[in-house]
């Protein structure tokens, strides 16, 4: 079992930046691959970025390619979302996910554990 808490969340302009924090309590996260995803309101939740356990592989979505970055602070015991370039259409919740499996997935239903959420806002 892990649990996952995500921080870093808040109110930012369109082009600031905002780092997304995911941190991990009763499992090291260097064990399990790991996603983002986000909702928005009346919206599903959808695939953002992830990065696969042993190599670092890394997926985004084309919405966020060249803007996000996902990567891993095994000192921490953390996954981090650096979000640049912010547009009004990022504004959401965003989650992060671990997957036991190797290799990341960029559905929902690959993931076996959740965290709780971080609002993101971005004003335009």
């Amino acid at each position: 079992q892990v649990q996952l808490v995500e921080s870093g969340g808040g109110l930012v302009q369109a082009g600031g930046s905002l780092r997304l924090s995911c941190a991990a309590s009763g499992r090291a996260l260097s064990g399990y691959a790991m996603g983002w995803f986000r909702q928005a309101p009346g919206m599903e939740r959808e695939f953002i970025a992830a990065i696969s356990r042993g190599d670092g592989s890394t997926y985004y979505v084309d919405a966020v390619k060249g803007r996000f970055s996902i990567s891993r602070d095994n000192a921490k015991n953390a996954v981090i979302l650096q979000m640049n370039s912010l547009k009004a259409e990022d504004t959401a919740v965003y989650y992060c996910a671990a997957r036991l499996a190797p290799y990341a997935s960029t559905f929902t239903v690959g993931y076996d554990y959740w965290g709780q959420g971080t609002q993101v806002t971005v004003s335009s």
